[in-house]
């Protein structure tokens, strides 16, 4: 984990401040104090630079947008936990598994851009015990017990986003529906009967042609100790929001290193742009159907970059299992395992088969 590269000490009390999300400012929990974030540094030529993907992919980034940093994998989930300072021992905040620094250090891709947290632990532990609450069948002891658990820890988690311009050359075919008549046989009341109906029937007619799409900030989870199902069904992110980053932002959070690399991330974008790219084509060739031959696309303006967007994140272990539950720290929306009740789905059972055994019988009765 990205851990404070320095201290916030209150003016007032000199105890450690933390972001106060919502606010551009640092709180201190002892005192109540608030003061104002320090200036964030400028920008090298925007204040959101993208940075060459094929610079980045040969290796040859500007010192600049690199960092040296010390980091050991989670023995149990994976996650990069990264060490700053004196700090040699701590826990992973995604599995409290103890974890121990080792030896060496890695050269990373430094975090471009960020979303700063919008909602507070208290708004986002709301959420989340609100979504646990519309599930059915929810234990109720879960409800309540993540009500008054322990706090959610605030995490902002790495992702890449990818921008490139295309154009793709496509070969395929064009359908077009028309109708035949013909007549049938059909039996009616033991009866032979002969009967019209339309058939549909499909004309194709060669189809080629050239389509371009200009894609932005096409975005990648670049973590793996999440799964991806959670984190992309908190989507959509507003990153007209991102902010340049700053540390002053990781006040009283933690920041997770990437464990998914940039050719990997690239990987997965391209996989999004295919798909985006394969119905361009579907409505370029238009018709009632489309057969696709083969598209080949061409990319030009390959930039990147990485960013940190902020999740609160609980786990909670009841009845002897661990459900873990992320809140998307800017909009509030929840996801996470679907925890179910034994006893809710059997008194549910058992209340419709005396529903339909009602309704069977007064059936019989009358």
């Amino acid at each position: 984990m990205r851990g404070e590269e320095h201290r916030w000490p209150c003016e007032q009390c000199g105890a450690d401040l933390r972001f106060s999300p919502g606010d551009t400012a640092l709180k201190c929990d002892h005192c109540g104090h608030v003061q104002k974030m320090p200036a964030a540094p400028p920008a090298r030529d925007t204040a959101l630079d993208e940075l060459d993907l094929h610079d980045a992919l040969a290796g040859d980034l500007a010192p600049a947008d690199m960092e040296e940093v010390r980091v050991t994998p989670c023995p149990s989930c994976g996650a990069q936990v990264e060490f700053k300072g004196a700090t040699h021992a701590t826990e992973c905040p995604f599995c409290a598994t103890p974890v121990a620094i080792g030896t060496g250090t890695q050269r990373m891709i430094k975090p471009q851009a960020l979303l700063p947290f919008a909602i507070d632990e208290r708004q986002g532990r709301e959420a989340m015990v609100k979504w646990l609450g519309s599930l059915w069948f929810a234990p109720g002891g879960l409800v309540e017990y993540a009500r008054k658990g322990r706090a959610l820890a605030g995490l902002y988690v790495p992702y890449w986003t990818f921008d490139a311009a295309t154009r793709s050359r496509y070969t395929g075919q064009r359908g077009e529906h028309y109708y035949e008549t013909r007549t049938v046989t059909v039996q009616v009341n033991g009866k032979s009967e002969q009967r019209q109906e339309q058939v549909q029937k499909t004309r194709w007619y060669r189809a080629s042609g050239t389509v371009s799409r200009r894609f932005d900030d096409v975005l990648v989870l670049a973590s793996q100790s999440l799964p991806r199902s959670y984190t992309d069904a908190l989507a959509p992110w507003d990153l007209g929001n991102l902010q340049p980053y700053s540390a002053d932002y990781l006040a009283g959070f933690t920041a997770e290193g990437y464990t998914v690399s940039l050719t990997d991330g690239r990987d997965i974008a391209g996989d999004v742009m295919a798909a985006q790219i394969t119905q361009d084509v579907r409505a370029d060739i238009g018709g009632d159907e489309q057969r696709i031959d083969n598209i080949d696309t061409e990319f030009s303006r390959e930039t990147f970059k990485h960013i940190l967007l902020p999740i609160w994140m609980a786990a909670y272990k009841y009845n002897d299992k661990t459900y873990r539950f992320v809140v998307n720290g800017q909009t509030g929306k929840v996801q996470g395992e679907r925890p179910y009740s034994a006893w809710k789905i059997a008194f549910a059972v058992i209340g419709a088969a005396i529903v339909i055994g009602a309704v069977v019988y007064f059936t019989q009765t009358q």
